[in-house]
């Protein structure tokens, strides 16, 4: 499918679901972009939205819940330097948008200034990453229900010590436009699934937890029985390696990092402070820091929001820009940050498509999509036998990052020692605590195995969540300091 195609075909959808229905046409979205251009503001857009989201979950052999829920409005905002006024209605009609126009251009002065509406509306070229077809319409509920009674039967069935099982599913339909003051209309069709798998593990009186489980803009049938065994082995297996699990040591220490979801350290500790708002007003790390060394020889990290079917893609940002991969930290210099409209336009840099919002409620900011550091040339074996005495982190849970310094704290879900280049024995209670930038610096081996997570992440950021991707190769830092039990 090409990106001419699809754009085509979202746009006529979008149209049939958000504009058609409400008596609403393109000569109808410029009046009211018009109607904000009678005071003197720079930029105005409005932002259309259809949500369809459903969740299953099963729990003591029963899938107990089930909740599905329709939403739809439209945003509207109005930028003037640095200054921005929105406003947001869940009726879609031309008296709303009339009144939100009305609301917002207050933030500039009363006039007509230099800049102007559009005369008519030019669709954008987007991306085609994924089909646009309604996942919760792919099977019906009768299989959903099936599937996650299948999860409970098959982690049952791996080994006695499993007690009790939790199984999630969820999807989304998702049908945005995007009209922006400088004429361009863009619409993308957004399909969401995610499968989640919880276990928990029982033995002489002690009980353990594993996860696992993944998704992306597919329909359900994703989720074959091979890729379901996948996640059901994974969440016991990590739930019986925690049953065997000793308390941690805490100190300095050589840590090696996992492949794949280990990246959310990065996402955190280092991903938020490269977002373009933090660096504009100053108040992350990295601000005033292009071109300098920020990390090991060797470090690139980039964020890419075009890879095909992942969670964290978008055929088009929520301004209506195609998405890219963009080069933040490349072999350890620091390159750039992640950009909406407005701080790009601010900072005199080019936009990166990485504007995102929540919903239609909600004001676009500078966010990650899919943020993840390139392989180098190790075997991750050979990383493992390079340290003496040290941790491996496969797996982590929580964290939390201060921007403004770039100290964190990550809780390791599954560790074990590294004694004589080998791993020994699992370990409970390892947190790893840092500084984002510092921690870079430290990184003195890169793994040839870079992997992306399974489908899983969401990002929070200012009380909005979006969902993201996160991947890196396994590396080995230097002198981590590990928070551990004993």
């Amino acid at each position: 499918m090409s990106s001419t195609h699809l754009t085509k075909e979202a746009a006529g959808l979008a149209k049939s679901v958000l504009l058609e229905p409400f008596g609403l046409d393109e000569p109808a979205l410029l009046r009211a972009i018009g109607g904000i251009f009678t005071h003197q503001v720079d930029y105005a857009d409005l932002y259309f939205q259809f949500t369809k989201n459903e969740s299953w979950s099963l729990e003591e052999g029963i899938v107990k819940t089930g909740s599905f829920s329709i939403d739809k409005g439209v945003g509207v905002r109005a930028v003037s330097g640095d200054k921005t006024a929105f406003s947001y209605s869940d009726d879609i009609s031309m008296a709303s948008l009339e009144e939100a126009a009305r609301a917002t251009r207050t933030i500039g002065r009363q006039g007509a200034g230099i800049a102007k509406v559009a005369s008519s509306l030019k669709p954008a070229a987007v991306h085609s990453l994924y089909i646009p077809d309604d996942p919760l319409q792919t099977i019906s509920a009768a299989e959903k229900v099936a599937m996650l009674e299948k999860v409970e039967k098959l982690a049952k069935a791996t080994d006695p010590r499993i007690v009790q099982v939790m199984a999630g599913l969820a999807g989304e339909f998702d049908i945005v436009m995007v009209v922006r003051s400088d004429g361009t209309l863009a619409a993308d069709v957004r399909p969401l699934i995610r499968l989640s798998v919880t276990v928990i593990a029982e033995e002489n009186g002690r009980r353990e937890m594993g996860t696992a489980g993944g998704g992306g803009r597919y329909g359900y049938t994703y989720f074959t029985d091979e890729l379901i065994r996948q996640y059901v082995d994974e969440a016991t297996r990590s739930a019986l390696v925690n049953l065997e699990a000793r308390p941690a040591p805490a100190g300095p220490m050589t840590v090696v990092l996992g492949s794949g979801w280990p990246g959310v350290l990065l996402h955190e500790a280092v991903g938020h402070g490269l977002e373009g708002d933090f660096n504009r007003k100053g108040s992350s790390a990295f601000s005033g820091r292009l071109g300098e060394k920020v990390a090991a020889d060797g470090i690139t990290v980039v964020d890419d929001g075009s890879i095909a079917n992942r969670r964290g893609s978008l055929n088009m940002d929520d301004e209506g820009n195609p998405t890219r991969c963009t080069v933040l930290i490349e072999n350890g210099i620091l390159k750039g940050y992640l950009q909406d409209t407005l701080n790009a336009r601010l900072m005199n840099m080019p936009v990166t498509g990485n504007a995102r919002r929540e919903s239609f409620a909600h004001l676009p900011m500078p966010r990650m999509t899919n943020t993840f550091m390139l392989a180098g040339n190790r075997d991750p074996g050979e990383i493992i036998a390079s340290v003496k005495k040290g941790l491996y982190a496969a797996n982590f849970g929580g964290g939390q990052v201060d921007i403004t310094n770039g100290k964190f704290v990550f809780s390791a879900s599954e560790a074990y020692m590294i004694e004589n280049g080998k791993l020994t024995y699992p370990v409970k209670g390892a947190t790893l605590i840092g500084n984002g930038p510092d921690i870079l610096k430290r990184v003195s081996m890169i793994g040839n195995d870079m992997r992306l997570d399974s489908g899983i992440g969401v990002c929070g950021k200012e009380g909005q969540s979006v969902p993201v991707g996160v991947g890196q190769p396994t590396l080995r830092i230097e002198d981590v300091t590990v928070g551990g039990t004993v």
